[in-house]
């Protein structure tokens, strides 16, 4: 294998991964209160169709924070910190949103997506404060 291949094998891999940095990053890294990272699908809007929807933009308020050059910081590493968010509220918010995107407008029936009641209120507050 020479040199330039193996160069050109590498810039394919990575451009499959995406990562989360600039603005045509594949995630997001969503950060809890207690510092554990959740990274989360953004499809870039080129890329964007009605079938690949964006885990991301289930949420109003991260997809606020996300669109629009300069009006925050968290759109130049696609990283966003919630300061009132504990981690097993956020890691809660995460599988919402997967069960959100896969069941949308889905013709299967759609199962129940269980909340137990101790993180009930939490979740509540979140997904306000989300707007999802």
């Amino acid at each position: 294998m020479s040199a330039s291949s193996s160069a050109a094998n590498d810039a394919k891999e990575a451009k499959t991964y995406g990562g989360c940095e600039g603005p045509d990053a594949t995630y997001v890294k969503l950060v809890s209160s207690d510092g554990h990272q959740f990274f989360i699908k953004k499809v870039p809007k080129q890329r964007y169709s009605p079938t690949a929807y964006e885990l991301a933009l289930t949420s109003g308020t991260i997809k606020a924070m996300l669109s629009g050059p300069g009006q925050y910081s968290e759109n130049e590493s696609n990283e966003v910190n919630f300061r009132e968010i504990p981690s097993h509220v956020l890691q809660k918010v995460c599988q919402y949103f997967a069960y959100k995107v896969r069941y949308t407008s889905s013709a299967t029936e759609i199962p129940e997506f269980n909340i137990t009641p101790e993180v009930a209120l939490e979740l509540l507050m979140a997904a306000n404060f989300l707007d999802c």
